[in-house]
């Protein structure tokens, strides 16, 4: 009698590949939802440019945070209530703080606000710009 050579795996090989899938998708998984949240809260920072453009604009002209709230000198009047994609709205206060509101989406939640505030520089006189709120928190944008 020929001894027949091993053809396939055993059961304890097979086993110990289904537990190295399962601890590969058990770090993968969080990481990917993760990634989804903060690909989708691009759309809301991306939303805030035209305001912080605006403001930028509008502290240029007249050397004043408080003149560069939403809908004056330039800066874009508030808006909310947009019901598609993950921006609801932007307002701008009167100190030039951006303020914008997600809507519920993609594991977003609508509670998860960004705030973006300007401060004039020490030398120079130019803005620069802090991120506060969840967006910051949740390490979906850095300063």
């Amino acid at each position: 009698m020929q001894k027949q050579p091993q053809q396939g795996f055993t059961l304890i090989e097979l086993m110990i590949v289904i537990a190295i899938i399962g601890i590969l998708a058990a770090v993968a998984l969080p990481a990917y939802q993760d990634y989804i949240k903060k690909s989708a809260y691009s759309e809301v920072i991306v939303g805030m440019s035209a305001a912080k453009a605006g403001v930028t604009e509008c502290y240029q002209f007249t050397s004043a945070l408080t003149a560069c709230d939403g809908g004056k000198n330039g800066v874009p009047a508030n808006f909310t209530a947009k019901t598609q994609g993950a921006l609801n709205g932007i307002s701008t206060a009167t100190t030039g703080a951006i303020t914008a509101t997600p809507n519920a989406y993609k594991g977003i939640a609508e509670a998860d606000t960004c705030v973006l505030t300007p401060a004039v520089a020490a030398a120079g006189g130019y803005l620069e710009w802090t991120y506060t709120g969840k967006c910051f928190e949740n390490n979906w944008v850095g300063n």
